[in-house]
C-alpha cells in the first residue's frame, strides 16, 4: 500500500491520518486472527466480524484499504445470484478452503478470497465441500457457490447412471450403453449368469428358459463409475447394492416365509410395475397371493408387456389382441407366476411382496383420476360396476 498520508494534500493532519491507518492495520489483523479460530461460536463471531468490516468501512473512508473491505463485506453479505457464463472447475481431494477460494477467484467466480473463506467458516458448510468436477457460473453468490461445491461434484472420467425402480436388464443395457460404458450385448451377457461370489445367489433357483437370470436382482440406485468399467463390473455392483440394501433388511424374515427368495423377487417384480403408490404395494401383494391361493390366473398387464416390448416397457397400453401372446411370461395365459421377474423391483416392492395386506379382494382397476390410485374389489360384477362408475 502507498503511504499516502505523506502527501502535501494530507501533511496538515499527518498525525490523524497516521493514527488512522494504525488503526486500519490493528483491525485489519485482528479479522486475520479470527478467521483462523475455527471453534468460535457461529452466530456471535459473525455478529462480531460484521460489526468489525463496519468499522473498518468507517475509518477507512476512501481510502485503498476502505474500499477493498467495503467489496469484501459486500460480497461476504450477498445472497443473490445473476445469470453469467458457465465455469467448470475441478476441486483435487485434499484441497483446502484457501486453496478452493484462489481456484474460484483465477476462474473468476469470486472476487474476494476473503469474503469466501469468511462465509465457510461462518456457515454450516464448514467441513462439507466435496471435491469433483462441478459446473458454476460466473454471477453466482457465494451461498449459491457453497451449496453447489457441498451438494454437486463428482470425479473427473466417472459417468453417473441412473437404475430406476421397475427397470429391466434390458433397459439397465441400454442406459449403460448409451453413457459409454460397455455395449449392450457385453451388459446382457453379464447379467446373464450366476457367477458372482454372492451367497444369496448360489442358492437361487431360476428355472429354465428365463430371458436373464439376474432379472431382479440388479438393484435400482444411482451409480458412478469410471469410463471403462467393465460390463462385469458394473453388474457386480448392482448385485452388491441388492445384497447391502436388500437382503440385510429381508433374510430373517425369509426364513419365516412360505416363498422363496426368487419367487419374492418374483412378485415384488410385479407389484412394482403396477404401483405407483406406496401405499397400495401391500394391497396389491394380497390381491396376487389371493389368486395363487385359490389357483386363479394373476392376468396383470405387466406380464404381458414385458414380453410384448422385449421388456423395454415402450408400449403403455395392453391391446386384447395382445393378451394371448406366446410367452411363459404372459399370465393371462399361463396360471402361477411368470416364470421370472419381469423388472427389477425396489424395497418397498420387496418388502410387501414379504408382507402383503391380509383381505379377500380379487381385483383392482384405476379410479379413472391419473394419480395412480386403483378400486380394489372382491367380486368381478363389483370389479365391473366400478369401472363402470370410473372409466
Amino acid at each position: 500500500m502507498k503511504k499516502l498520508w505523506y502527501s502535501k494534500k494530507v501533511k496538515r493532519n499527518d498525525g490523524k491520518c497516521r493514527d488512522k491507518y494504525d488503526k486500519i492495520e490493528e483491525i485489519k489483523e485482528e479479522i486475520r486472527e479470527k478467521i483462523k479460530n475455527t471453534e468460535r461460536e457461529d452466530e456471535m463471531k459473525k455478529g462480531k466480524i460484521i460489526v468489525i468490516l463496519v468499522l473498518l468501512i468507517i475509518l477507512g473512508g476512501v481510502s485503498y484499504g476502505g474500499i477493498k473491505f467495503i467489496g469484501i463485506y459486500k460480497e461476504y453479505k450477498n445472497q443473490v445470484s445473476k445469470d453469467g457464463e458457465e465455469v467448470e472447475i475441478t476441486i483435487d481431494k485434499g484441497t483446502t478452503t484457501k486453496e478452493i477460494a484462489k481456484i474460484l477467484k483465477e476462474d473468476g467466480l469470486i472476487q474476494h478470497e476473503l469474503a469466501f473463506v469468511m462465509k465457510v467458516k461462518e456457515s454450516d458448510y464448514a467441513g462439507k465441500l466435496r471435491y469433483g468436477t462441478f459446473q458454476l457460473h460466473k454471477g453466482m453468490s457465494i451461498e449459491d457457490i457453497l451449496k453447489s461445491l457441498s451438494e454437486g461434484g463428482q470425479e473427473k472420467d466417472v459417468i453417473k447412471i441412473v437404475v430406476p425402480e421397475g427397470y429391466t436388464v434390458q433397459m439397465i443395457a441400454k442406459r449403460v450403453a448409451e453413457a459409454g460404458l460397455c455395449t449392450e450385448k457385453e451388459f446382457l451377457k453379464a447379467a446373464n449368469t450366476l457367477d458372482y461370489d454372492f451367497s444369496f445367489l448360489k442358492e437361487l433357483e431360476v428355472p429354465d428358459g428365463v430371458d436373464y437370470v439376474l432379472q431382479g436382482f440388479l438393484f435400482p440406485a444411482t451409480y458412478e463409475f469410471k469410463a471403462g468399467t467393465s460390463a462385469e463390473s458394473i453388474v457386480k455392483r448392482m448385485l452388491q447394492a441388492f445384497d447391502d440394501n436388500v437382503m440385510a433388511n429381508i433374510s430373517e424374515e425369509l426364513q419365516t416365509s412360505d416363498q422363496s427368495l426368487y419367487d419374492i423377487i418374483n412378485i415384488a417384480a410385479i407389484i412394482e410395475r403396477e404401483a405407483k403408490l406406496d401405499e397400495e404395494r401391500p394391497t396389491i401383494a394380497g390381491v396376487i397371493y389371493n389368486r395363487l391361493k385359490i389357483d386363479m390366473k394373476l392376468q396383470m398387464c405387466p406380464t404381458v408387456l414385458y414380453p410384448l416390448t422385449e421388456g423395454q416397457y415402450n408400449v403403455n397400453q395392453v391391446l386384447y389382441s395382445d393378451l394371448t401372446i406366446d410367452s411363459s411370461y404372459n399370465t393371462y395365459k399361463n396360471k402361477g407366476l411368470p416364470i421370472g421377474p419381469i423388472c427389477n423391483p425396489g424395497l418397498a416392492s420387496i418388502e410387501a411382496a414379504l408382507n402383503p395386506e391380509s383381505h379377500e379382494y380379487l381385483f383392482y382397476h384405476t379410479d379413472g383420476t391419473n394419480d395412480g390410485k386403483h378400486i380394489f374389489t372382491k367380486t368381478y360384477e363389483e370389479h365391473e360396476d366400478t369401472r363402470i362408475k370410473k372409466d
